[in-house]
């Protein structure tokens, strides 16, 4: 996984030689210094691009665009220092999209869950934590075994934290074999999009607010289907498709807050930590760090209780 430190290294590295106004969408494997590239191919175990089409061997499309039907309303998005190579469409690209006005293209980085979770859970377990499966109807049962508690139960917390802000929103996808497709699509609202992976393309989506069922509709697959040939035809010849469904935890703002339970004279110090919705990938490692720093404070008031008042 090339973590967002390693990943400001590059992109401030090709700026600094590029220039991000007039950046071209870049090969990251040619411009990464060799270090980053190898925490790329370490951690995916796959390699950081294809080379031939980086070089033009099949066309010298972007590596990837979001497209508007209309004039963007951000000429420069705030993320645009972010990703490399960063600039609009040019119309010779727009062409391949005739019901679209503007866009933007340029070169990021994905990250896939089945991936980088194991991923995670083994660097916990290199650490030396332990992971513990059981289901609990109340973060009282965690109490004492546990002296600190960080909540990233998600959906769950409607129940665990009586948050009834949180819920979820259904995202149903295709998962698709299509190794010819190799640049990323994602139309201006997001709705509808087409992500290369490792193993598959995954075509999306939707977002159906309050809705729990984790069952395929198989109405909204052919739409979803048909929305993504729109944006690239060869998507026709897809094999092997197969349904994907999942709740995203949303609510109007994450939750990262310290709150004191408190039950018979008893304490227990929790940590809030969710509500992330479709974003959790782009943010955990930043809201991660915070959650990290509140923890610290919890230990700390263990470790240093005030004294209580003599009068």
């Amino acid at each position: 996984m090339l973590h967002y430190g390693h990943f400001r290294q590059v992109q401030s590295w090709y700026h600094e030689r590029r220039g991000r106004r007039h950046a071209h969408p870049t090969c990251l494997s040619r411009h990464a210094p060799s270090a980053a590239e190898a925490v790329v191919q370490r951690h995916l175990r796959a390699p950081v691009c294809d080379r031939q089409l980086c070089r033009g061997r099949r066309g010298r499309g972007p590596p990837g665009v979001r497209i508007f039907r209309s004039i963007a309303a951000e000429e420069v998005p705030f993320w645009a220092d972010v990703v490399l190579g960063f600039r609009k469409m040019t119309e010779a690209e727009l062409t391949k999209f005739p019901q679209h006005a503007s866009g933007h293209a340029f070169t990021t980085l994905k990250c896939e869950g089945p991936t980088y979770l194991p991923w995670l859970e083994k660097r916990i377990k290199k650490d030396g934590g332990r992971i513990l499966m059981r289901q609990i109807g109340s973060l009282w049962e965690l109490h004492p075994s546990f002296d600190v508690v960080v909540n990233c139960s998600g959906l769950g917390s409607r129940q665990l934290a009586g948050d009834s802000k949180i819920f979820p929103v259904r995202g149903q996808v295709l998962k698709v074999q299509a190794p010819w497709v190799k640049h990323f699509i994602r139309d201006g609202s997001g709705l509808t999009y087409i992500y290369p992976g490792a193993a598959s393309v995954t075509l999306g989506g939707t977002r159906q607010e309050g809705d729990w069922n984790l069952s395929p509709d198989a109405e909204i697959s052919r739409d979803i289907l048909a929305r993504c040939c729109a944006l690239e035809p060869s998507l026709r010849g897809a094999f092997d498709i197969r349904e994907k469904v999942g709740l995203r935890p949303s609510r109007p703002g994450v939750r990262l807050q310290k709150e004191l339970l408190v039950r018979d004279g008893q304490r227990l110090p929790v940590v809030h930590h969710y509500g992330h919705g479709a974003g959790g990938f782009s943010v955990h490692w930043g809201t991660a760090l915070e959650a990290a720093r509140l923890v610290s404070e919890c230990v700390q008031v263990l470790r240093n209780p005030t004294p209580k008042s003599q009068l």
